[in-house]
């Protein structure tokens, strides 16, 4: 009997992963990270976080086994202390890719070992297929479009994925939901978060400003002359492609087109300048190809909303390659993960480094020499 190792977040994804990893017959455990450096310590059940009780209640309810972990430091030097890097270098960092690459399928894997575990299963929405020939595995889009996770998967390696298992890649969530009451699982009704798990209601600015002072300070608004068109409230809070809450008067629309840290200003133009069409990706991981010789052609995606658009990869070296697309792009971020596509199969995907004209930081140059 195989024995797996569910990752249960208190949701309902990772309750039916269990249910149905059970109903298969393999030999169920349940595991639950402490993250945040705001959990308490006391993990008993009148002290320990929601999150944490509603896991240990559904493992009650299906008879398996429940293990809590405390990752907190491990979490905080491979996850919130790049997030809190990215965000003083003026990028936009997409923090679940790293929490799925180093604690999920890394430091967790590990902990799951200990228990005997020979795999981990998570609540993605995300599917896995063996290529006979090669060996591969191909991580898949999961089966609800609207609610797709392969996006934040792509930095797993050959090795992660091997281990990996998402058994509810092939429901939509309505389906999830469906399963879920069926089997009367305590979190059958919960509502979903989109919050990041250790940004409490995802007020990136009020977390970052103790920890960043120095992105937290106001700064000049700056046109692409480099003139003075208004005053920010700190560069964190905000992000490539903004256009609401920038507090300036303009004829037309103006978009956040760059963000200098190194000047504290925030740099406006309208919806044109906002638009790119190539950019350079560094942190490479490759998943379903071998690192390619010459240029490819797929499907891209520059954030997890995004629309995947028709584009040219080029290798630069082996870290690094050139995208461009065959349409201009809206708001390209520096920061933010690009994937590759082709068709439901994820190729791989990278970390943009430089969107072409949007990180080019000339008018705020011009403002500190003249200014």
């Amino acid at each position: 009997m195989e024995k797996v190792a569910v990752a249960m977040s208190g949701g309902v994804d990772s309750s039916v992963a269990a249910a149905l990893l059970k109903e298969r017959g393999c030999q169920v455990i349940g595991i639950t990270m402490q993250v945040s450096t705001d959990d308490r310590t006391d993990i008993s059940p009148d002290a320990a976080p929601a999150f944490i009780n509603d896991a240990r209640r559904v493992a009650d309810a299906l008879g398996i086994p429940h293990h809590v972990f405390d990752l907190r430091d491990v979490f905080h030097n491979k996850v919130i202390a790049p997030f809190c890097q990215e965000y003083r270098a003026g990028r936009t960092p997409n923090p679940c890719v790293g929490c799925n690459r180093y604690i999920k399928f890394d430091a967790l894997l590990d902990k799951a070992r200990s228990l005997g575990a020979g795999r981990i299963a998570t609540g993605h929405h995300a599917r896995l297929t063996r290529d006979d020939a090669s060996g591969k595995m191909f991580l898949q889009k999961g089966r609800d479009r609207q609610k797709d996770q392969s996006y934040f998967l792509y930095a797993l390696t050959q090795e992660q994925l091997h281990y990996a298992m998402f058994p509810v890649g092939h429901l939509t969530k309505e389906e999830v939901r469906i399963e879920a009451k069926q089997r009367n699982l305590p979190t059958g009704s919960r509502s979903e978060s989109q919050d990041i798990c250790f940004i409490p209601n995802n007020d990136y600015a009020n977390f970052l400003k103790d920890l960043l002072p120095q992105a937290s300070g106001p700064g000049p608004i700056l046109d692409e002359h480099g003139n003075v068109v208004g005053r920010h409230r700190g560069i964190i809070n905000y992000t490539i492609g903004q256009r609401k809450r920038l507090g300036i008067a303009a004829g037309e629309p103006q978009y956040v087109i760059a963000i200098d840290s190194e000047h504290n200003a925030i740099i406006v133009g309208g919806r044109e300048s906002a638009l790119g069409d190539e950019l350079l990706a560094t942190n490479i991981n490759w998943i379903a190809i071998d690192r390619p010789a010459k240029a490819i052609t797929a499907r891209a995606k520059i954030r997890y909303r995004h629309l995947e658009a028709e584009a040219t990869i080029t290798p630069v070296d082996k870290d690094s390659v050139s995208v461009r697309f065959k349409e201009p792009q809206l708001a390209i971020t520096p920061g933010q993960s690009i994937v590759f596509h082709d068709g439901d199969k994820v190729l791989g995907g990278g970390t943009i480094k430089v969107a072409g004209k949007l990180l080019a930081p000339e008018p705020a140059k011009e403002y500190a020499n003249n200014g």
